[in-house]
């Protein structure tokens, strides 16, 4: 086990990612629901505002944990088809799949967002977060999603994850940053002493900490500012 809880592992990552510190260019965007706690430490660190981007994997009916796919916001679906032909999986189960968590995504950006809009990211720098990659599929719909809204520049971010997977991103985004990369992967919960499941009220609560810590941040800022011109 490397990271105490996502927490830790946030606070870890964070360490490597201090050229994207104090810049007004910089968004952090955290998968929900665990990359959450590891974004919101990533943000503090790096003093930039914390968002989310809405993915869910498709899970194969009958075998939840492992992935046929991922959708994201804006109408995006990726498909594993490796797994969808070793185990025959039918269209009209894939459709089922992932009406159903359409239906979910939906719920979630409601209850995460209530009325809030989602951060601009057009032409800015984009850190995708997450607790972990193992087969990526989660990561691959939001970065196909996230090109859609035309970033300057998109980094993913994750404490631990598969060799292979990490390098296929390096070569799919503009910076690719793993704390971790071991040779047997096995579950990113391993690598963890804590992997209890995150909920929608820790998702809540730590974007709304995170805002309030922007508006102080801003505020002081632009006190400061008028402090310096009234000299």
């Amino acid at each position: 086990m490397a990271f105490q809880d996502r927490f830790d592992a946030g606070r870890e990552l964070a360490a490597r990612l201090c050229r994207y510190a104090n810049r007004d260019d910089v968004v952090v965007l955290a998968l929900p629901r665990g990359g959450v706690p590891v974004g919101y430490e990533v943000a503090r660190a790096l003093a930039a505002p914390l968002d989310l981007f809405m993915v869910r994997k498709l899970g194969v009916p009958g075998q939840e944990e492992l992935a046929l796919g991922a959708i994201a916001s804006g109408g995006v679906r990726v498909l594993n088809e490796p797994v969808i032909r070793s185990l025959e999986i039918t269209p009209e189960e894939i459709e089922e799949v992932t009406a159903e968590e359409q239906q979910e995504l939906r719920r979630r950006e409601r209850l995460y967002r209530g009325d809030r809009p989602p951060l601009a990211v057009r032409d800015r720098i984009v850190i995708l977060v997450d607790d972990g990659l193992a087969t990526g599929s989660t990561m691959r719909a939001a970065v196909a999603a996230l090109r859609k809204l035309r970033p300057g520049w998109i980094a993913v971010a994750v404490p631990v994850g598969a060799p292979s997977v990490c390098n296929e991103f390096a070569k799919l985004v503009d910076d690719m940053v793993c704390a971790l990369e071991p040779e047997h992967l096995h579950a990113v919960g391993a690598w963890y002493a804590d992997f209890t499941q995150t909920t929608d009220e820790e998702v809540f609560e730590l974007l709304e900490q995170a805002n309030e810590a922007m508006a102080d941040s801003t505020g002081e800022q632009r006190r400061s500012g008028e402090r310096r011109a009234d000299r």
